[in-house]
């Protein structure tokens, strides 16, 4: 069994993700998209993601954004949409029930399968929306039709409503995504249907293993909502082991350290590099806090794979300003660069940086 540093994995992970990419990225070669990229935080996180990884100005027509793992929105290619839908749907009657948290105890009761649940809801919403809809009016419309069962009270809404996960993981297998630049969100029918297989590109575990590798059971259960064991059920068999600072992980087979990149990138605060279930690895001498708050978390300042401190954004007559507070050693030039990068890919001036 190999044996890989810290300081490898952080290098393995700026390659895989192509962080070192300045420009000339397509989004058929973009790979963070085989696992979809995370649109939650500021305005346009997913396409900031993208343009860090040199593909800054992708068709709006190859891209589409669906509630999926988590339940939170990603974004993927839009050619992949079919296959997505048959790779993040539940393994499993368990792995279901795991992935809606509460919503199953009921559903259970009653003696409904979760699977079965999760595809009627889907029904439901795919009836609904048949045009554009605002998601409020599609969950009024699901507490017309569905059954107690599927329903609860919600005191921040002072409404009764579907369960948001089970809501949220029937979208897409409905064929709903979510309408571009909407706040509330709107869903929209695409009429596609999920893939009768997974491509293997898009398996979410050998996604995760190729991107955020080397990486355990534990650690791809906890970033799919679903159990170790159903995700031991689904482990790759040209999966190798590998030891990193003394703790077995896995990598798929052939995986090398590469050489570790010089770049200087500002990640938006749900960027993939950031979603790691191995925290204390990307950060061994701060409090995950820091960086991963309950409530509004900051971006980071990456530097050669290590996070060398947050930002936090300001938005004032037309002006987009960061706070940089430093923990380690940067290049204020490259930090300036790319906050006028982000800047212009809001459609906003320059407001400058400045660095506690």
């Amino acid at each position: 069994m190999s044996g890989w540093s810290r300081d490898d994995v952080l290098a393995y992970r700026v390659r895989a993700q192509q962080l070192d990419r300045d420009a000339g990225g397509t989004v058929a070669g973009t790979a963070v998209l085989d696992l979809g990229v995370q649109d939650t935080g500021p305005p346009g996180a997913a396409r900031w993601a993208l343009a860090v990884r040199g593909l800054p100005d992708p068709p709006d027509d190859d891209l589409v954004t669906a509630w999926t793992l988590r339940g939170a929105p990603h974004t993927y290619r839009r050619t992949d949409l079919a296959g997505v839908a048959a790779a993040t749907w539940p393994w499993s009657e368990a792995d279901a029930a795991k992935r809606i948290f509460d919503g199953a105890r009921p559903l259970r009761a009653a003696g409904i399968p979760v699977l079965d649940a999760l595809e009627h809801v889907g029904a439901q919403m795919r009836a609904v929306a048949a045009r554009p809809t605002v998601k409020g009016d599609v969950s009024g419309a699901l507490r017309d039709r569905l059954p107690e069962p599927y329903l609860r009270f919600c005191r921040p809404c002072d409404a009764v409503h579907a369960y948001e996960q089970t809501f949220r993981l029937a979208a897409l297998h409905a064929g709903l995504v979510l309408q571009p630049g909407t706040s509330p969100p709107v869903l929209e029918q695409t009429g596609v249907e999920p893939a009768d297989a997974v491509p293997e590109r898009l398996d979410v575990v050998r996604a995760y293993l190729r991107l955020t590798g080397p990486a355990t059971p534990k650690q791809v259960a906890t970033y799919v909502d679903s159990t170790v064991a159903e995700v031991r059920r689904h482990w790759p068999e040209d999966a190798e082991p590998v030891d990193v600072d003394g703790e077995q992980r896995w990598v798929l087979a052939g995986t090398q350290p590469p050489e570790r990149a010089r770049t200087t990138r500002l990640l938006a605060p749900f960027d993939p590099y950031l979603q790691v279930r191995d925290r204390e690895l990307l950060l061994p001498d701060r409090p995950a806090k820091e960086l991963w708050p309950v409530l509004g978390r900051p971006g980071a300042v990456l530097v050669d794979g290590e996070v060398a401190g947050t930002w936090r954004p300001t938005t004032k007559a037309g002006r987009l300003a960061l706070a940089v507070t430093r923990w380690r050693p940067f290049d204020t030039a490259a930090v300036e660069e790319q906050a006028a990068r982000m800047a212009a890919a809001r459609g906003l001036g320059s407001g400058g940086v400045t660095v506690a």
